[in-house]
């Protein structure tokens, strides 16, 4: 059993390279089935945010190359432009990545709580495609625990700080008094609700959320006093919108310059501010261009990011030690659980032997054999019979020089020189 974890974020790769690997929610099953069809995966989970994507795969043998080959042809790329931006852990390494990405250690914004639930959705698709098993569904338990722990025992889950909050702190740095302004949230996920959240905190006088679907909006709405529109009428509601914020999963562009342009001169070209958080950019990157937008991408989050994290640096030590307990003490269980066939075998066949000496001695008894005689028969046939073929293996290795393997059997049968019977010289 091997496991790999591999991939891209924001770390190794720009929004551009993050937005041609992400996949979509409608992809992920089948990709994850190709994947386990198409290479030596037999186990595979995708993790695709608009910061990463990442595959977790347990595999018999490690074979990233082949992994990184279909990843590339699934999205289009050259694998050279894959390999420039993807890395690679293994074992006991990629279960500490886990780890780390399901604890926000490995976030943009350090500790981030969103990417816990963005995990167990992972899990819970590649379980509906069929490619966990055993092992790997160990491997996210184990991982869900961790990162559960990280939360409770740390404080780097204090001061609510993620990329919807940083977009809202650099709002508040643009607009003195937010609650004199008007915005719109494009999207109902989880991102866009986050936002939601600390805007109608911060007391914004009037949110809009636009969704593909106005049941979804209206949902999410209702929960911070917000009105409810389709993709369709953002064109009328941008023209009163003082905040822009999108997050969704779409493909293609929601809004193009031509659009934003028109909305400008409808407000007399009073500004816009707005920040794209989706991968793929909902946002045409022209509409930067434009005097009085004020356009920013997840990438150009980084800075407010880091000030914000000076809360959680402390926490952050005591989470990486955490989180390297965890990871060896999960590859120490793996390691045990694979001695688990070995033993179960062991013990049939050693259970098999004692009912063959027990059947033996019931029928000598049963014609009238004397008890003790039988015991001490059953006792000498037992012992015999269970070290026969450790005898004959052992006497085979040492004609063969296989020191090596002679040393482990007597770690193995707990012996230990002091206590052998020794002729005396």
């Amino acid at each position: 059993m091997a496991f790999l974890a591999l991939g891209i974020n924001h770390k190794t790769a720009s929004v551009d390279v993050r937005e041609r690997v992400a996949f979509t929610p409608e992809q992920l099953v089948d990709a994850l089935q190709q994947l386990c069809r198409l290479t030596a995966s037999r186990e595979a989970a995708i993790l695709s945010t608009c910061n990463r994507s990442e595959l977790y795969i347990e595999q018999d043998h490690l074979s990233a190359d082949a992994v990184l080959q279909w990843l590339a042809e699934y999205h289009r790329l050259s694998l050279d432009e894959l390999r420039a931006s993807a890395y690679v852990h293994e074992e006991h390494d990629a279960v500490r990545h886990m780890m780390r990405v399901a604890s926000g250690l490995d976030s943009l914004v350090l500790g981030e709580p969103q990417i816990l639930g963005q995990m167990k959705s992972a899990y819970a698709v590649a379980r509906e495609a069929g490619t966990i098993g055993p092992l790997l569904g160990r491997l996210f338990q184990a991982t869900f625990s961790a990162a559960k722990q990280v939360r409770t025992d740390t404080a780097i889950g204090e001061n609510p700080v993620s990329v919807a909050f940083a977009a809202v702190s650099l709002a508040k740095q643009i607009f003195s008094d937010l609650g004199r302004s008007q915005a719109l949230l494009i999207g109902a996920g989880e991102t866009i609700t986050l936002v939601a959240r600390h805007l109608h905190e911060q007391g914004v006088r009037r949110i809009v959320v636009a969704n593909r679907t106005l049941e979804r909006a209206s949902i999410l709405a209702e929960q911070f006093g917000a009105h409810a529109v389709l993709l369709a009428d953002i064109p009328q509601e941008l023209a009163n919108s003082d905040i822009v914020i999108s997050s969704t999963a779409s493909q293609l562009p929601i809004l193009g310059k031509g659009a934003v342009e028109s909305a400008l001169k409808q407000r007399r070209h009073k500004p816009i501010f707005m920040v794209d958080i989706a991968v793929p950019r909902d946002i045409e990157p022209q509409v930067s261009e434009l005097d009085d937008v004020y356009l920013y991408t997840v990438d150009d989050l980084h800075e407010v990011v880091a000030e914000n994290l000076k809360s959680r640096q402390g926490a952050a030590q005591a989470a990486e030690e955490l989180v390297s307990v965890g990871a060896e003490d999960f590859m120490l269980r793996l390691r045990e659980l694979a001695a688990v066939d070995v033993l179960r075998a062991y013990r049939q066949q050693s259970e098999r032997l004692r009912d063959e000496e027990l059947q033996k001695a019931q029928r000598l008894l049963a014609n009238g054999g004397n008890p003790e005689e039988v015991l001490a028969q059953l006792a000498r046939g037992l012992t015999n019979k269970l070290l026969h073929a450790p005898s004959v293996q052992l006497k085979k290795l040492s004609a063969e020089g296989r020191l090596d393997a002679l040393a482990m059997a007597q770690e193995l049968f707990a012996l230990n020189e002091g206590s052998t019977d020794k002729s005396p010289q």
